[in-house]
């Protein structure tokens, strides 16, 4: 049983850097596929970034450039760095992890899937103000 506590949340201004926190508890990293999504109220959530068992990132389309994706193995925690941020990124931030992808699912894209991964963090609250 994999467990995820995220961290980092809060209020900030328009322009502003926020990181993401994400300890993962149960497996290692370098044995489970991470990725970050988020939802705003009344919307459907939407795929941010992953990074792979290899270490290998990937991107959803809304922040492509402005967010980044890492992982520090030691501590078994991944980040997510939130740069330049507007008011179209508050939303709740999830972490989610999963068993690694097969090659042919990777490829087909499955890493931006909800479906792909079987755990989940609490969420994080990230509002930012104009």
């Amino acid at each position: 049983q994999v467990q995820l506590v995220e961290s980092g949340g809060g209020v900030v201004q328009a322009g502003d850097s926020l990181r993401l926190s994400c300890v993962a508890s149960g497996r290692p990293l370098d044995n489970l596929d991470m990725g970050w999504f988020r939802q705003a109220p009344e919307k459907e959530r939407e795929f941010v970034a992953a990074i792979t068992w290899k270490g290998n990132t990937i991107f959803g389309e809304s922040p492509k450039l402005r967010f980044t994706v890492s992982r520090d193995i030691a501590k078994n925690t991944g980040y997510l760095q939130m740069n330049s941020l507007i008011p179209g990124d508050t939303a709740v931030y999830y972490c989610a992890a999963g068993i690694p992808l097969p090659p042919s699912a990777a490829m087909s894209g499955w890493h931006s899937k909800v479906q792909a991964y079987e755990y989940w963090g609490q969420g994080s609250q990230v509002t930012v103000s104009s």
